[in-house]
């Protein structure tokens, strides 16, 4: 911000546009007033008592002038100021703050045109990012979609084109098609049952869910899967835990999702456990790995549908990148949260649901 100069420490001091007026009226009527009284002292009109009122007006005039194109210049320059910085703003700067010289009404024209500038500024940015983010969903959708139907695709025609001759190779290339086709009815449900969540689509309904029973049936459940990567599942259910408020579908596929991204993520000779225990707010779950633990830049995003870190994020390993989404998704729906709690060793997910 420029110097204001005299001018405008006089503005600053004068205070409104009204007030800035008035006293440019004031300098202007002071030496007209001296004028009269000095004739009127004078008594009588001589020569020279008419050459000093002539004087007097002609310096006031003079000092109207002056000070009337030094406050109008002022003026002109917090106008101009203003003017120059909303024909930036138009022609497409945001870095742009309007400054002025005193604290009037073009002050605080300007401190709303600034204002102006740093909503729309905030606005932009927050579309900008929607936009990357709706880029980054689409690249990421179309890479979990072309990567089976590409080797649906191989596969299809090595049978097609009589390539695969025996018996057994034929059925390894449908078994293997299999799996491609169960990893894309994965994706479309997930993806239709988070679309679904955030629309706030929900119709299931929720009873007491006796969790000793429920963790127990889905840790086993996920026991042989545990066992092929050499990965203990335990689970820590007290007997007295009182029940869930919850739909049980729901939660046991938030728990089956925590349960199989830990075990992706957990080396062999490690653990899994799943808990759950009564707060004050209702019920809180936890599942716990050895793993690698998650690093602290990516601790924001790990809920965030498609979002891979760490060696993942090449998209090289099974899975879309959904369940930690989607389960988010149920447990807000359910009127709980979901966070990363701090671990020692590994990874800690904890989450909330209301209690019966």
């Amino acid at each position: 911000m420029t110097s204001p100069g005299p001018v405008g420490w006089i503005r600053a001091r004068a205070g409104s546009l009204r007030r800035q007026f008035a006293l440019v009226v004031a300098i202007v009527v002071a030496p007209v007033l001296v004028a009269l009284v000095v004739g009127d002292a004078l008594m009588v009109v001589s020569e020279r008592g008419v050459v000093i009122v002539a004087a007097i007006v002609i310096g006031a005039g003079l000092i109207a002038i002056v000070a009337a194109r030094m406050v109008a210049g002022g003026i002109m320059r917090d106008v101009e100021a203003i003017r120059d910085g909303l024909v930036a703003v138009g022609r497409g700067r945001r870095e742009v703050t309007i400054e002025t010289a005193a604290h009037d009404e073009l002050a605080q024209l300007a401190l709303a045109a600034n204002a102006m500038i740093y909503q729309l500024r905030e606005e932009e940015a927050g579309r900008d990012s929607s936009e990357a983010a709706r880029r980054n969903l689409i690249a990421a959708v179309s890479h979990d979609l072309r990567t089976p139907i590409t080797s649906l695709r191989l596969l299809a025609e090595a049978i097609g084109d009589d390539i695969v001759e025996d018996a057994e190779t034929r059925r390894s290339y449908l078994r293997r098609m299999g799996t491609h086709i169960d990893a894309l009815s994965v994706l479309i449900d997930d993806l239709f049952e988070l679309s679904r969540l955030e629309a706030g689509d929900i119709s299931w309904t929720r009873e007491q869910v006796p969790l000793q029973e429920l963790v127990g049936e889905t840790v086993e459940a996920m026991r042989v899967q545990a066992e092929v990567k050499g990965v203990a599942v335990l689970a820590e259910v007290p007997d007295t835990l009182k029940p869930a408020q919850a739909n049980p579908e729901k939660l046991q596929r938030v728990l089956f999702n925590l349960i199989q991204n830990a075990i992706r993520h957990t080396p062999a000779d490690g653990s899994v456990v799943v808990r759950a225990e009564s707060v004050a707010a209702g019920i809180e779950f936890e599942v716990a790995d050895t793993g690698d633990g998650i690093a602290p830049e990516e601790r924001e995003q790990v809920f965030t549908a498609f979002y891979r870190g760490g060696s993942d994020s090449a998209r090289t390993s099974p899975g879309a990148g959904l369940g930690l989404a989607v389960s988010r998704a149920i447990v807000e729906a359910h009127g709980g949260r979901i966070w990363l709690a701090d671990a020692a060793v590994g990874t800690r997910v904890r989450f909330s649901l209301p209690a019966a």
